[in-house]
């Protein structure tokens, strides 16, 4: 920057002549040989002469104690001296040999990172200032006088690179080349942005393949290091839209829904609008409790029971519920359940989790307890942390009778003259489709859980917008939706009981700007400083409310055959985008 800056004070001449610039010229950076001011050889000499001189004399004053009875560990002033000077020749002999890990501890970042030929290039490469990083405008020089001279050639090559520096686009042709790891570019630059970017346009001419539809510009990436996602090329944008106002247990909440199929939103916010003109819902929270099912297996069958009866022992209990504690302040083990497949048993651990959703919890949990075990049954064999029983991500009878994250239970009642002017539809026909559809036909097909219309639909589109792990919809939107005429067959009540929601309002995606604002638009984000964990029950019940008011919508459409007609008028674009998205 100060040769650039020196540069500017002078009038600027087109160069009549073509000069080949060295690398090290260009990033501005001096040789590890220029540090000091001895030649590389002769300071290379220097250190090997002292590392071999100060173990010589170290040895000979170690044999002497030995010889004389003299304790090791008393040295005088020589021998202090000759130590620390051992210690610096031997980090610098490291060093210069090339030790990745003397080097990123004590010298510089690693030099052999993008395996270039050139070791002195790459040193520039890696310690070269990101000129990124500098404010526009700050690195410019307005003067008339110190205006730098641009070719047309250079301002083409410029939109070529897409503005790449130098030394990214050496980075970017040794990953291409197989020759760098993407996915260590965050922690070898140390800028998150920069390193998507490297990693995007290795990427697209790896597979020949166009980016231009993935957004990368105006994403955090460093909030998603270490905790949401690997190795980021950009970040896909899912419109969010909103189901209101909500009426549950007497407060109004408007439900972020971040999802990309047409009617869903509005169907939901038209359930919003009968349930508040009926007086609201209420919601119950039942059960509050993660769980995480070790397996592990024994000798023979009588060992597994030994363990069984063991763990099941409410004397026992209260040592195994301290162990598990250890955890983390918020984990309390609730209970364990266990049953037997031969040899093998299974531990299922249930307990509260704050605010968390909680899964790192109690699995570090179950850890301190298995580690407990081992001591009285050291012919325990852990196959695996998770066996299945737990069960995590996928459809299964014992969360469905069990429970699992948060059990809900939400209800209205919904008046008679609601259903027919804003639903179009009367209740006797809400009634007998919701046993026909939602019952019997569930049933005749073998559901696990699945005794609802398209709870999965809502689930799915408020945890996306709130942070909450997609991938746990599946036992998440375990529902069963009931109907009932009711005083003298002129209103409606309706009821969705979900056994399983998991959700957490910390820790995970929580955490992203735009989750952690539509957890502040429902007025729970983060964790309850009153009540560790009413935040994320409250959510829970708000997950439980908003799939009341899109069952009720989606039978309400079904049962006054306005299903098609209304996804003919709203899920169907008429226009052709495809020229914009391109």
């Amino acid at each position: 920057m100060e040769a650039r800056w020196r540069s500017s004070a002078k009038p600027v001449q087109a160069p009549k002549t073509t000069k080949t610039v060295s690398f090290e010229e260009v990033s501005g950076k001096a040789s590890s040989s220029e540090a000091l001011p001895l030649s590389l050889h002769l300071t290379n000499a220097v250190f090997f002469s002292l590392f071999f001189s100060v173990v010589y004399f170290l040895l000979s004053r170690w044999r002497e104690k030995i010889r004389t009875s003299t304790p090791l560990h008393l040295v005088n002033l020589s021998e202090i001296v000759a130590i620390f000077a051992f210690i610096a020749s031997f980090v610098y002999l490291l060093g210069f040999f090339g030790i990745d890990f003397v080097q990123s501890l004590i010298l510089r970042p690693s030099t052999d990172l993008w395996n270039s030929d050139d070791e002195e290039e790459n040193e520039a490469l890696l310690r070269k200032e990101d000129a990124r990083k500098i404010p526009c405008g700050q690195a410019l020089d307005c003067s008339v006088t110190s205006a730098p001279i641009i070719s047309a050639q250079k301002v083409v090559d410029e939109k070529l690179v897409k503005l790449t520096t130098e030394e990214d686009e050496e980075i970017i042709k040794a990953i291409v080349a197989g020759t760098t790891p993407s996915y260590s570019l965050e922690s070898k630059l140390g800028d998150c942005k920069r390193a998507a970017s490297i990693r995007r346009e290795a990427l697209g001419r790896i597979t020949g393949k166009s980016l231009s539809g993935l957004p990368l510009d105006g994403f955090d990436y460093e909030s998603i290091l270490g905790q949401c996602c690997e190795m980021p090329i950009g970040y896909v944008q899912i419109p969010v839209g909103i189901a209101w106002p909500l009426l549950l247990n007497g407060k109004e909440y408007s439900v972020p829904m971040a999802t990309t199929e047409g009617c869903l939103v509005a169907s939901t916010n038209r359930g919003c609008k009968a349930i508040h003109l009926s007086g609201g819902a209420s919601s119950v929270l039942l059960k509050d409790g993660m769980t995480r099912a070790p397996v592990v297996r024994f000798g023979t069958a009588k060992r597994a029971a030994d363990l069984k009866f063991y763990l099941e022992d409410p004397e026992n209990f209260e040592t195994l519920a301290v162990v598990f504690n250890r955890s983390s302040r918020f984990a309390r083990l609730q209970g364990i359940k266990c049953v037997i497949a031969g040899k093998n048993l299974y531990l299922r651990f249930t307990c509260s989790t704050g605010d968390a959703m909680g899964m790192n919890m109690v699995s570090k949990g179950v850890q301190n307890v298995l580690d407990f075990l081992q001591t009285d049954f050291p012919d325990m064999d852990v196959i695996g942390i998770s066996g299945n029983f737990c069960s995590d991500k996928k459809p299964a009878a014992v969360n469905w009778i069990e429970g699992r994250g948060k059990s809900v239970v939400c209800e209205a009642i919904i008046k008679g003259d609601v259903v027919r002017k804003v639903l179009k539809t009367s209740v006797e026909s809400l009634v007998e489709l919701n046993m026909l559809k939602n019952l019997t036909g569930s049933a005749m097909a073998g559901a696990l859980g699945g005794f609802n219309a398209h709870a999965s639909n809502i689930v799915s589109a408020v945890y996306i917008a709130t942070g909450q792990n997609p991938a746990q919809n599946i036992e998440s939107s375990h529902c069963i939706t009931m109907m009932e005429a009711v005083n003298e067959g002129n209103d409606l009540h309706i009821s969705v009981t979900m056994p399983s929601i998991e959700v957490g309002t910390v820790g995970g995606g929580t955490q992203l700007a735009s989750q952690s604002a539509c957890l502040n638009l429902l007025g729970v984000k983060g964790a309850s400083q009153e009540s560790p964990g009413a935040n994320s029950r409250r959510l829970a019940t708000i997950v439980a409310g908003a799939v009341l008011a899109g069952e009720l919508s989606l039978m309400s459409a079904l049962a006054a055959g306005q299903l098609v007609k209304s996804h003919m008028k709203y899920n169907r674009l008429s226009k052709d985008v495809s020229k914009t998205s391109s």
